[in-house]
């Protein structure tokens, strides 16, 4: 099982703490105390493998019985509390943050539905749902509306594809540490090219009534 590996391990503890400090630094330039800020980082560290351990009868979460991972999103908050970069800077920095525990948890969350029986669909979609869970959970204690529904952004794409290849990687027996580090960082790349090159999802669809195809 890849919990019982190195690099699964070392993935998941990995994406807690970006994840974590993604939540902190919304946190700090929300202008939380430090309460809150802790919370943002439990939040978005460790949400989405709430949501995915929940729907996958993982019980009781990660989120609230691993001290390992409970560690490892308190010390991304505490990092982020004392050492962020100005606030002026802040939304870019959690853009990049939140790019790399998308994909770290995609490839996780898809791994760990699979270790536990899930069909190949249902693995995808818990990795896909674990990959967003933490950064829609941040930014709705924040205020914000999610970034996965708003700006027609490459969000959960990313995750999707990522989600596949870890299960077709899975199927083929390749799921190493070369393979699933290739697959994060290729999300991780897509996450970021995307920002950096605009590229966006489709809109709504006009039809071709008045004003429609134009």
């Amino acid at each position: 099982m890849l919990n019982e590996l190195p690099v699964g391990q070392v993935l998941e503890v990995l994406g807690v703490v970006v994840g974590a400090m993604s939540g902190a630094l919304a946190a700090v330039r929300k202008q939380f105390d430090v309460f809150g800020i802790l919370v943002l980082a439990w939040a978005a560290g460790l949400g989405g493998g709430v949501l995915r351990d929940v729907l996958i009868g993982a019980v009781p979460p990660v989120g609230i019985s691993d001290g390992r991972l409970m560690a490892a999103a308190l010390v991304g908050g505490l990092v982020m509390y004392f050492g962020h970069p100005r606030l002026e800077r802040a939304r870019r920095m959690i853009v990049v943050l939140d790019a790399g525990a998308l994909a770290l948890f995609s490839v996780v969350g898809t791994v760990k539905g699979l270790e536990y029986g899930a069909t190949p669909l249902a693995a995808v979609v818990v990795g896909v749902l674990t990959g967003v869970g933490g950064g829609m959970l941040r930014d709705l204690l924040t205020g914000e509306v999610p970034v996965v529904l708003h700006h027609r952004q490459l969000y959960a794409v990313p995750a999707l594809l990522g989600a596949l290849a870890t299960a077709l990687l899975w199927h083929l027996e390749l799921a190493g540490v070369v393979g699933l580090s290739a697959v994060a960082a290729g999300v991780f790349g897509l996450r970021v090219a995307a920002l950096r090159f605009r590229l966006n999802a489709p809109g709504p669809w006009r039809g071709s009534g008045p004003g429609g195809g134009r």
